[in-house]
């Protein structure tokens, strides 16, 4: 009997082990997407779920803002983006919810109308707000969670 105890207190723990090992987070880094520029991550993985930090439409080669209007710069967001989310394994179609900060909510349909080319029929769940101010004066910050099954 008390070997069997035994048995079953060592498969415990080992299950324990397996289950916390899988909590630890891995970062995600690439240098097809810019340097943070605070003390913060390109993406954090854990498990399955990739938690990408903000970007903003930063030439990943210069470092410098691109030039040119909503449109330009929600484009380079999103390929920004899409370098992190390679880098950990993933893609748009991963992408479960998005956090939008525009720095003028006039810019919504100019900007919606570049970020929908990335995501197919079943787009994230969103929100869309007015920032008082985005680091460097972009026009537009976008987050974004992605999971695999």
């Amino acid at each position: 009997m008390l070997r069997k105890l035994f048995v079953l207190a060592i498969g415990l723990c080992l299950i324990a082990c397996e289950s916390e090992s899988n909590h630890i987070k891995k970062v995600i880094s690439t240098d097809n997407a810019p340097k943070a520029i605070g003390p913060y991550s390109q993406a954090i993985l854990v498990n399955n779920v990739l938690y990408l930090a903000g970007q903003i439409g930063l030439d990943p080669k210069t470092g410098q803002l691109v030039e040119g209007g909503i449109e330009i710069q929600t484009h380079r967001v999103m390929q920004n983006l899409d370098a992190v989310l390679e880098s950990g394994g993933f893609g748009f179609d991963d992408v479960v919810q998005t956090q939008v900060f525009l720095s003028d909510l006039k810019n919504y349909a100019a900007m919606n109308s570049v970020y929908a080319k990335y995501f197919g029929e079943t787009p994230p769940a969103r929100a869309v707000i007015e920032a008082a101010r985005i680091p460097r004066d972009a026009l537009v910050e976008i987050m974004m969670v992605a999971q695999r099954p």
